[in-house]
């Protein structure tokens, strides 16, 4: 988990030094907050899995599983990261789609399909399982085309 954070913070590091000059402050202060808030909840959900698999590694399994404690650290998991995490990551994928629709970083394509996405998880996240995959997939889809804009030397990607 914490490779994924730095990661996460890397690409938080990459769309900003992007963005440039046309970074718009409030929305990237919206988009900066609600990345550092989803990266928090992610950290405190995987303390929380990490603190119960490690009293379950010198306890009794089968009285662990049964236990209040167990029941309680996976309700305080699955709560932090279904809901307030993934609603933090919509948050994100909001604010990173209009900056992308108003400074042409990237395809519009992307900024409305992370727009669509975002709707999903905001709305149905709940009630979707697959909706987990949803945020890290449109990460990575922003990742590669940057990537490979930079690798093509887009003289926007350069600062031209």
């Amino acid at each position: 988990m914490p490779f994924a954070g730095v990661a996460f913070i890397w690409f938080i590091g990459v769309l900003r030094d992007r963005l440039g000059q046309l970074e718009d402050r409030f929305f990237a202060s919206v988009f900066f907050g609600s990345a550092l808030l989803f990266l928090a909840m992610l950290f405190a959900a995987a303390a929380v899995i990490g603190a119960v698999m490690l009293v379950a590694s010198v306890s009794e399994p089968n009285e662990l599983i049964s236990s209040a404690t167990f029941r309680f650290a996976r309700a305080v998991s699955y709560i932090i990261m279904n809901v307030y995490a993934i609603k933090m990551a919509a948050v994100f994928m909001i604010s990173t789609s209009t900056v992308v629709i108003r400074t042409g970083i990237a395809p519009r394509w992307i900024a409305f399909l992370g727009l669509l996405l975002a709707v999903i998880l905001l709305i149905g996240s709940f009630f979707i399982s697959w909706s987990v995959a949803v945020f890290p997939s449109w990460v990575f889809l922003i990742s590669v085309y940057i990537l490979i804009d930079n690798l093509r030397g887009n003289p926007l990607a350069d600062g031209g």
